[in-house]
């Protein structure tokens, strides 16, 4: 089958699938085609694959591979949680990193919990005062679980640990290594199949995130094309289990899957409102993110002009 040549080529960055599963299923479904981009799916590692190396979640953020990738012009566009977006824009602007722009609230809405081992005493989050909870660091899974754990402990009790990837992080728990840890899925499905226990979860919701030289219609080809895909997965979400199970590396079958779960939208624009509440939230906490930036200085939201 050849490819159009009339088509829009566009890089996107995919990592785990959770996070990306409308940009994937838009491209299995043939709805960028519709909108008339010729998409490459560029697969980086993510902490919740079974074949992700520690390294690849380091805590120096801008060696990691994806940023590597996106630095060098390995790929076009990628998101993040939304708190990572707005670090990686206010960050890498002010490092010398590729600029970054936040382009849009992503279509994911990805869930995370916290989890203990089977034979835990814990039983309730203010019980995880003052004990560490394995994250990646800078990470979905370390901006979710501050805020999951604001709502019980000080700011002072909340601890939380960089330990690798989430198979890691997932064994260290079961071997009593860890007290505890925070996961997105399959991860999540895969804790309650072996009897791990959830403490508390939570939605997180992914932020677009793309550099000058990606046009506002470009992006709002993108951005009809992951809406659809939300819906298709609405719809059918064990259709598309797989995607997410395999991640899991013979852990979970794709009927194992909670879809329950999946929430998916289309991406909308990121308000000034979301901005300044996000971003006042993270300096807060200390290294979160530097200080001095604004939202006309992170945030383009083109694909709506």
């Amino acid at each position: 089958m050849t490819t159009d040549v009339s088509l829009k080529k566009v890089k996107l960055s995919v990592s785990n699938a959770v996070h990306s599963l409308s940009v994937i299923v838009a491209h299995q479904e043939g709805l960028f085609e519709e909108q008339g981009l010729d998409v490459e799916i560029v697969r980086t590692p993510g902490s919740a694959q079974v074949t992700t190396q520690t390294q690849d979640v380091r805590e120096a953020i801008f060696d990691r591979p994806l940023e590597s990738l996106y630095n060098s012009g390995g790929v076009d566009q990628f998101r993040l949680c939304e708190w990572g977006v707005v670090k990686r824009s206010v960050d890498g602007g002010q490092s010398g990193q590729r600029e970054a722009k936040i382009v849009a609230l992503g279509s994911a809405m990805s869930k995370f919990a916290i989890v203990v081992g089977p034979n835990s005493t814990i039983y309730e989050p203010e019980q995880l005062a003052d004990t560490e909870v394995a994250v990646t660091i800078f990470n979905g899974s370390h901006f979710t679980t501050l805020k999951m754990l604001e709502g019980f402990l000080r700011k002072d009790e909340i601890r939380v640990t960089n330990a690798g990837t989430m198979r890691e992080r997932f064994e260290a728990v079961g071997l009593g290594e860890l007290a505890a840890a925070t996961f997105n899925e399959p991860w999540i499905s895969v804790a309650q199949k072996l009897g791990y226990r959830i403490i508390t979860e939570s939605h997180s919701t992914r932020s677009e995130a793309a550099g000058d030289d990606t046009d506002g219609p470009t992006l709002a080809a993108m951005f009809r094309a992951q809406g659809k895909a939300a819906d298709l997965i609405a719809a059918s979400p064990g259709h598309y289990a797989h995607h997410i199970s395999q991640e899991a590396g013979g852990l979970l079958e794709p009927h194992e899957l909670q879809t329950w779960r999946l929430l998916y939208a289309a991406p909308a624009p990121y308000t000034r409102q979301r901005f300044d509440r996000t971003y006042q939230w993270m300096q807060g906490y200390p290294d979160l993110v530097a200080p001095g930036a604004t939202y006309e200085s992170v945030v383009d939201n083109r694909a709506w002009e």
